[in-house]
């Protein structure tokens, strides 16, 4: 067997090496020898609050250390300051952000995100910094997505729900805005990211998990379960039965475009990554399992989640096929992102091939790797540029903290242990 373990290590070191610290805690880079961020410093998805998701599945395959334990209350003390003043919502980078770092730490404080989530909401939800451009958004837009807008806001609410905490004002408040802003269609309903009266042109859908449909009718079905309020899961049945309308479903899978309507200087039509491909898809499928779902478009959800599944597996992944072609190996956009997909169906399922094929992407990464000295680390590609190697990344969604998560995770189930990490965006598809 091959030394997932060693290499997730590697990489790990090499992460806390590029940790700085200033007067109020530690901070990363987004890339190794970049600059402090003026944006997104304390969040999940490149800042220092994504480490605290590795620090979770450490700790599921060996104690921390002490340095490790020091970063760990130190990173927590850093996002406990920020929240009172915190006007994003984000689950990438806002207040739900900091409630999966600090519960994926052990750490108090998530209640104070609660009130100050309540406290920024406006009508229609909550409005982010990157909604001010007045040549697209009309004033007051908000999102209705799963990591920028009110499905992530609904999704924080329930993981603490989840963790004994009172955040049942919270999740009632964003489902309600989410039913308020469903589009009926000839074969169910829709979401847009930006609802369409924000909106100064026609809209662009990202339908997948990150930023559309996909996303929004999942934490619907959760939340229709968790909250007793079963017209949520009607919804999000109603969701999936318009999503299968746009994807094709063939003997390669199931799967849906990555932008409608596609424009060829979006890049490739389909991708097959957690973000806006089959591996986050499928979580839809999962969640309406859990909410006890028997059909959606004449199959069970079940048989849509492996289609979804198959997509990714019979796309070519992670093969680089053509210039362009799956260049990222990281959590949201690549390879261990979608490997975690796999194993997540692996101990669902307990399916061979899902093993695997996450074995497959787990060697990839071993394949990739680029070492300095006993460091480890991954550098993406754009092809397009002149010199298509990207600095390598650090945090969780798209870099080597998220990838050594992935390959610690897959060390230890493939030597027996199937426990798993529950994070915000997971935690239904673990269970059968």
């Amino acid at each position: 067997m091959r030394s997932y373990g060693e290499i997730g290590e590697a990489a790990w070191r090499w992460v806390l090496r590029q940790a700085q610290w200033d007067e109020s805690g530690p901070w990363i880079p987004e890339a190794a020898g970049g600059e402090k961020p003026t944006e997104y410093l304390n969040g999940m998805h490149s800042g220092i609050g994504g480490l605290a998701h590795t620090l979770a599945e450490i700790k599921l395959s060996r104690p921390w250390t002490a340095d490790e334990q020091h970063l760990a209350t130190s990173m927590a003390d850093r996002i406990r300051a920020a929240v009172p003043t915190d006007n994003s919502i984000t689950f990438f980078d806002g207040l739900v952000s900091s409630i999966g770092v600090l519960t994926a730490l052990g750490e108090t404080g998530s209640a104070a995100a609660v009130d100050r989530a309540l406290g920024i909401a406006i009508d229609a939800g909550w409005h982010e910094n990157f909604l001010e451009s007045e040549e697209k958004y009309y004033p007051g837009a908000v999102c209705n997505d799963a990591t920028l807008g009110t499905a992530g806001a609904l999704m924080g609410a329930l993981w603490l729900l989840r963790h004994g905490e009172d955040a049942r004002p919270l999740a009632d408040r964003a489902a309600d805005l989410l039913l308020a802003e469903q589009e009926e269609t000839p074969n169910g309903l829709n979401w847009l990211f930006i609802p369409r009266r924000f909106l100064v042109d026609p809209p662009t859908e990202m339908p997948n998990f990150s930023h559309g449909l996909a996303g929004i009718a999942a934490l619907l079905a959760i939340a229709g379960v968790e909250l007793q309020r079963p017209e949520l899961v009607t919804a999000a049945q109603r969701g999936a039965e318009h999503l299968v309308s746009l994807g094709i479903n063939d003997d390669k899978g199931f799967r849906v475009a990555r932008v409608i309507p596609w424009a060829e200087r979006h890049g490739d039509e389909y991708t097959y990554n957690w973000c806006h491909g089959g591996a986050g898809t499928a979580l839809l499928f999962s969640a309406l399992e859990y909410a006890g779902v028997d059909l959606v478009a004449g199959d069970s959800p079940t048989t849509w989640r492996r289609r979804c599944l198959d997509g990714v597996r019979y796309s070519g992944i992670p093969g680089r096929l053509y210039p362009g072609f799956w260049d990222n190996d990281g959590r949201c956009c690549g390879t261990a992102g979608a490997g975690d997909a796999f194993l997540d169906a692996w101990l669902r399922d307990g399916d061979k091939q899902d093993l695997e094929f996450a074995v497959h992407l787990g060697d990839t990464l071993l394949d990739r790797v680029h070492r300095d000295g006993d460091d480890a680390y991954w550098r993406f590609i754009e092809h397009r540029n002149e010199d298509p190697l990207l600095p390598p990344g650090i945090g969780w969604m798209q870099g080597a903290a998220g990838i050594a998560a992935y390959l610690f995770r897959l060390e230890r189930m493939l030597g027996g242990d199937q426990t798993a990490v529950e994070r915000m965006d997971n935690w239904w598809a673990l269970r059968r």
